[in-house]
């Protein structure tokens, strides 16, 4: 069995156009583990990456990195925030001293420093070696509680494809080549070591990391239904997946009805929607989509929905007025749990 690696993702500030085409190249040689690196915007990120010769040191805990663009913007970071890895090249300013920094012409101390992310992030890159899995084998696994073992007999993961699922942080990649998968029939005690996650939340984060296009083919030739409210926190979710359940709520529509009614390209579309298909948001199947979001659709025109004013009863803006379709930003509350 074969086995897939995610893409990381790399959140810049301060470095010059020509200094970002140079990090670029060197990220696609550098990495210890063959993993692919990307630039992302910061709140996508799994590390940030400061220019060191661009950051102002404001108190203990606040820094402010300067554009290294042409007009562009300074970012300011309250470091006690930050819930990632943070990197910075070198020169350094003299009262700054991080964990983690490197020299941008020297391509043995990025790769270094990738190392060291790597090794941090070895319990998502696992989640995601096992989210690979679950899709390659869909079509065999049934409802139910799987233990997951390496070739070795390593326990790997527990899921329970209607639940949660645990999985071994240290497991590598390579532990999941192989891997055997066995329903359990009793109870089955985790390790305590095992890092948890929703089976919603695993397929998400795969689903953003993948380089696969995992949407079936029905979701680009037929019609997709709002089915329910993903069940993630919706601070995973992007602008993009919120408009998307935003207009199926409000009308069913077809791959191509979709660009046209939210101005998505094609390939963000198709991933945005592999997303949402594989947490059971949406549905190619009009028997399994939400009764409420077929009942709107028969009202109106699914062509003005984005223009129409809104379906939903009692719902009021500040001023006692009914808010528009446009106002809403979801089709029902999301969990808000970090």
């Amino acid at each position: 069995m074969s086995f897939e690696l995610p893409l990381l993702r790399i959140g810049i500030a301060g470095f010059s156009l020509e200094q970002q085409e140079k990090l670029g190249r060197t990220l696609l040689q550098a990495s210890p583990g063959g993993l692919t690196w990307e630039f992302a915007k910061f709140g996508e990120a799994d590390a940030l990456w400061l220019n060191g010769a661009r950051t102002q040191v404001l108190s203990s805990t606040t820094l402010r990195v300067a554009s290294g663009v042409p007009g562009g913007r300074s970012v300011q970071i309250n470091m006690p925030d930050v819930d990632r890895p943070v990197v910075f090249a070198r020169p350094l300013p003299r009262n700054l001293q991080p964990e983690l920094s490197y020299d941008i012409d020297d391509v043995q101390s990025v790769g270094d420093v990738l190392g060291r992310l790597e090794a941090w992030l070895r319990p998502l890159i696992a989640q995601f070696c096992l989210a690979s899995q679950i899709l390659e084998q869909e079509s065999a696994l049934s409802s139910g509680v799987y233990c997951v073992k390496s070739a070795q007999g390593t326990l790997l993961a527990v899921v329970d494809l209607r639940g949660d699922v645990a999985v071994l942080p240290t497991a590598t990649p390579l532990d999941f080549d192989g891997a055997m998968w066995t329903q359990q029939t009793r109870d089955i005690v985790v390790p305590g070591d095992f890092s948890r996650t929703s089976i919603s939340q695993l397929m998400w984060h795969y689903a953003l990391r993948t380089a696969r296009d995992v949407l079936p083919s029905r979701y680009r030739t037929g019609t997709v239904y709002f089915r329910r409210p993903p069940r993630l926190p919706q601070r995973l979710l992007r602008d993009s997946h919120l408009l998307l359940l935003r207009e199926l709520a409000l009308s069913p529509g077809t791959f191509a009805e979709l660009q046209q009614r939210t101005g998505l390209v094609a390939a963000p579309l198709a991933q945005d929607l592999a997303a949402l298909y594989l947490v059971g948001a949406i549905t190619a199947n009009s028997k399994r989509a939400s009764q409420a979001s077929l009942r709107r659709a028969e009202g109106a025109d699914s062509s003005l929905y984005s223009h129409q004013p809104s379906q939903f009863p009692g719902v009021r803006n500040s001023g006692g007025q009914g808010l528009r379709a446009g106002d809403f930003t979801a089709p029902a509350p999301l969990s808000l749990e970090d």
